[in-house]
């Protein structure tokens, strides 16, 4: 049993060029930008400062109970790196995370949003 002759194919469409790749700059920029967003930012309460360069914070999210329906808050507490020691006890601060900084502190101060009266 002979296969049938296949038939010949058409010339493929030419390809076209590929875009122009962006400027070192923008590419730079698009990096930072996307290399930013990736880090969590959090706000919180600071309610320690006792420590040198260190706060601890603590985050309330409020959060549906999984079986009752109910909004329950939880609360984390994080250590912050405060680099200038301004944080007083009551402030409210936003964090961002970073690389570990020591065994617990995962996270730096980025501003102090209100300061404590």
């Amino acid at each position: 049993m002979e296969k049938p002759a296949k038939a010949p194919k058409a010339a493929a469409p030419a390809k076209k060029k590929a875009a122009a790749k962006p400027k070192k700059a923008d590419a730079a920029a698009t990096a930072a930008s996307s290399r930013e967003s990736t880090r969590k930012l959090r706000q919180g309460l600071v309610v320690s400062n006792k420590m040198e360069k260190t706060v601890v914070v603590k985050i309330e999210r409020r959060v549906q109970h999984p079986l009752y329906g109910k909004i329950v808050l939880r609360t984390e507490r994080f250590k912050a790196h405060d680099e200038t020691n301004m944080c007083d006890v009551g402030d409210l601060v936003e964090l961002m995370e970073t690389r570990p900084l020591s065994r617990e502190k995962r996270f730096r101060v980025t501003q102090i949003l209100e300061k404590v009266k």
